[in-house]
């Protein structure tokens, strides 16, 4: 199944955030990051009824799109995540069991780091694409630093501050993908705002293509 992910993710590596989503919203706005053509979906555990809405887009959306959870801190939770028909566990820390656990029930793991030792630590537990988060903070020449010590071929994503202006610069500097939230949704938010600003993130990616 993770191979499958990650074929999907390589299309279009840019994963919606949509923290603070409600179920009742939940698949207007990801029919509208669909028709954006955005296929990669997180819905945080911070979220109201979190579960529920990623069980109501995995319902809805099917094949389409690559549905899971952020904001993933214990292996109980990935467990309540897959149980849900979650497809993706997206942590802000690296903890090893977590990574274990998710490798183990066949999720796509992608555990937050911030420095080196954080980064090959995830990758020894199992994690198969690393986010640089808070990435605002270390900015493209942190990435750019950290990229230059991994794998050629890690998939490694900015994650915090990208927006459609400086995607290009986080490019250069080799993230491969991005996990977007408040730039992309907040609450409130209409599905139709919602997916304009996903198009305007799709299009900047394009530019990036060449």
């Amino acid at each position: 199944m993770t191979t499958a992910i990650l074929d999907r993710l390589d299309a279009l590596p840019l994963v919606a955030i949509l923290r603070g989503l409600t179920p009742e919203e939940a698949v207007g706005v990801g029919e509208a990051l669909l028709g954006a053509g955005f296929t990669c979906l997180e819905v945080p555990l911070n979220s109201p009824r979190p579960l529920e809405s990623v069980r109501l887009l995995r319902e809805a959306l099917g094949d389409r799109a690559v549905v899971g959870a952020g904001t993933v801190l214990t292996p109980e939770a990935v467990r309540d995540v897959v149980a849900a028909k979650g497809q993706i566990i997206i942590s802000p820390n690296a903890d090893a069991d977590v990574i274990r656990e998710t490798v183990a029930v066949g999720a796509l793991s992608m555990p937050g780091v911030f420095t080196a030792t954080e980064a090959f630590a995830a990758l020894k537990a199992g994690a198969q694409v690393l986010k640089l988060f808070p990435s605002e903070i270390a900015g493209p020449a942190g990435l750019r630093a950290l990229r230059a010590v991994l794998p050629s071929d890690q998939r490694l994503y900015a994650v915090g501050g990208v927006t459609p202006d400086n995607l290009t610069s986080w490019r250069a500097a080799g993230a491969s993908g991005f996990g977007i939230g408040g730039a992309l949704f907040k609450p409130g938010m209409t599905a139709d705002e919602v997916g304009e600003r996903a198009r305007a993130f799709v299009t900047a990616w394009n530019a990036t293509q060449g």
